[in-house]
């Protein structure tokens, strides 16, 4: 990825998303959430992949929510991973949620990312129902930021489906 003048204008804009819209309900539940999807989806050499994602209801500083999860490809790449996450309400029913994680890779009979520790960042629009379950399409990329020789990263377009996990929590 390149920085200059479009990464700045992208971190201006999400400063303003953050900004101005409001952090999704205080009573959310924790949501445990599976999703389906190509993984390299901007490259010639696509895998299918299956993730589990479990999100807390937890909240750090009013708005910032930990996540843990996991990924298998259909060539046995895996990743593991935690980081954060933040659930901001566009309208009633939508939310938008952009997050970010580290974890640990493996290749398997995949593509390379050249090594163990891996950086995911991406996001989620969904649509929050009554019952707070969700369905959604997530956007994410995967590298290790220069850490290693090789860096080509990756990206995953999955649909998400979220249920929540004992009900609405108070804040």
């Amino acid at each position: 990825m390149s920085g200059g003048a479009g990464g700045f204008r992208g971190a201006v804009f999400a400063l303003a998303l953050v900004a101005l819209a409001p952090a999704a309900r205080a009573d959310d539940p924790d949501l445990l959430s599976a999703g389906a999807g190509v993984y390299n989806f901007l490259r010639d050499s696509k895998e299918a992949q299956l993730r589990l994602e479990y999100d807390f209801s937890y909240r750090f500083v009013y708005f910032i929510r930990p996540i843990v999860g996991m990924f298998a490809t259909n060539e046995r790449s895996f990743y593991g991973y935690g980081g954060l996450r933040v659930d901001f309400e566009i309208c009633q029913h939508v939310v938008l949620i952009p997050e970010a994680a580290v974890g640990y890779w493996s290749r398997g009979d995949g593509k390379n990312l050249g090594g163990a520790t891996e950086f995911k960042t991406g996001g989620e629009i969904a649509y929050r129902f009554d019952d707070y379950s969700r369905l959604g399409v997530l956007f994410d990329h995967i590298s290790n930021a220069g850490i290693f020789k090789t860096n080509p990263g990756v990206e995953s377009l999955l649909i998400i489906y979220s249920i929540p996990i004992g009900g609405p929590r108070s804040p």
